[in-house]
């Protein structure tokens, strides 16, 4: 059976709040697919229609072949789920919280036991198994909430802000155990808004604005425009940072105004990676020590923030590079923070099972 994700046509509104207002994409089994978006763009609102928490106003959904909203107990026998919160029993153990979460899926409490333990060296979280879960700190809570999504072997993985509160060594293991659960050929989406916490485990991405998922050429656009990169030569505490970016700024034929400066790498836009690779090996031709040479920004990070301007209605931001070789970029430029609008006020109410769903009554993020 194919256990991938098909989503057509979809909108779900909360009176006049047009929470996700047209939503298709497709995610496939064996990758991990990343579903990008500010807060407010409608992400987790998409994520309880797929979990089947909340019933969609129009559009088609299917989870492995199984319709959501026709099927919800046959989605969640396939459908690991986990909300941006844990919402676990405060007062049980993270060992009880995995043994009551497989026995509602059938499990025998033996069976249960047996997979609780298995879970808990998985996410690491041995040592804290007979702790209460309301003791456990944010990126505990995360790792209990991913062992109880997984606690009946799903085909399918939804996680809405998985890495949220995880420190770099955990962040690391959930990557490592994303792409090995992707490998047996399960259908993982991910959502987030941080895009460098994507950036190095998505196969795919889908790119939601303002509850609209983005055509493939417009993704396509975006992805080609003139992007920053930055440049890094070896430490010379002899000599100031103005003069190395004159210097990187010679090599590549540009003049002192049409690169920039952020603490100790100079910014310089290229067009594309062939004009990169180009601009690389000037500066090695010209004896320059070059120890760093990156964009600025990731992928997924420069399409979206492109997508994002021509969102806003940036002018002519179909055919305008955001940045021109005539002006210096900036460490803004290269680390841009765009505004988020602001959620919808409320929360939903909260769904009966699986335990630990978030609940929604127009909020979307």
């Amino acid at each position: 059976m194919d256990a991938g994700i098909d989503v057509a046509g979809v909108k779900r509104s909360f009176g006049a709040v047009h929470a996700v207002r047209e939503v298709t994409f497709a995610a496939a089994p064996g990758r991990v697919t990343g579903l990008v978006g500010p807060n407010g763009s409608g992400k987790t609102t998409l994520m309880l229609m797929l979990a089947s928490l909340l019933r969609p106003d129009e559009g088609r959904m299917r989870l492995g072949g199984v319709d959501p909203v026709s099927d919800p107990a046959g989605v969640r026998r396939l459908l690991g789920w986990m909300p941006d919160s844990l919402g676990a029993w405060p007062s049980l153990t993270a060992r009880e919280v995995l043994v009551a979460t497989a026995q509602l899926y059938d499990l025998t409490r033996e069976a249960a036991r047996t997979r609780a333990d298995e879970l808990l060296e998985l996410v690491d979280l041995n040592a804290l198994a007979a702790s209460p879960a309301r003791v456990l700190s944010r990126g505990q809570k995360q790792r209990l909430a991913l062992a109880r999504a997984l606690v009946h072997d799903p085909r399918v993985l939804l996680l809405d802000e998985p890495a949220s509160g995880l420190d770099p060594q955990a962040r690391i293991a959930l990557r490592v155990l994303l792409r090995r659960l992707a490998a047996e050929g399960r259908t993982i989406l991910i959502s987030s808004h941080v895009l460098s916490e994507l950036e190095e485990v998505v196969d795919d991405a889908v790119f939601l604005v303002e509850g609209r998922t983005v055509g493939s050429d417009r993704i396509a656009a975006a992805a080609t425009r003139v992007r920053v990169w930055r440049v890094r030569a070896a430490a010379d505490t002899a000599r100031p940072m103005d003069a190395v970016r004159l210097d990187i700024a010679s090599a590549l034929g540009r003049t002192g105004p049409e690169v920039g400066v952020d603490r100790r790498d100079v910014l310089v836009p290229f067009a594309d990676e062939v004009a990169a690779v180009a601009g690389l090996r000037s500066l090695v031709s010209a004896g320059l020590p070059i120890v760093e040479f990156a964009p600025a920004v990731g992928d997924l990070e420069h399409a979206f923030l492109d997508l994002r301007a021509d969102a806003a209605g940036a002018p002519d931001a179909a055919s305008t590079p955001r940045s021109s070789p005539g002006a210096a970029p900036t460490p803004e430029s290269a680390h841009p923070s765009p505004r988020s609008p602001s959620p919808s006020p409320g929360a939903p109410p909260r769904p009966a099972a699986p335990p630990g769903s978030r609940s929604d009554d127009g909020s979307s993020a």
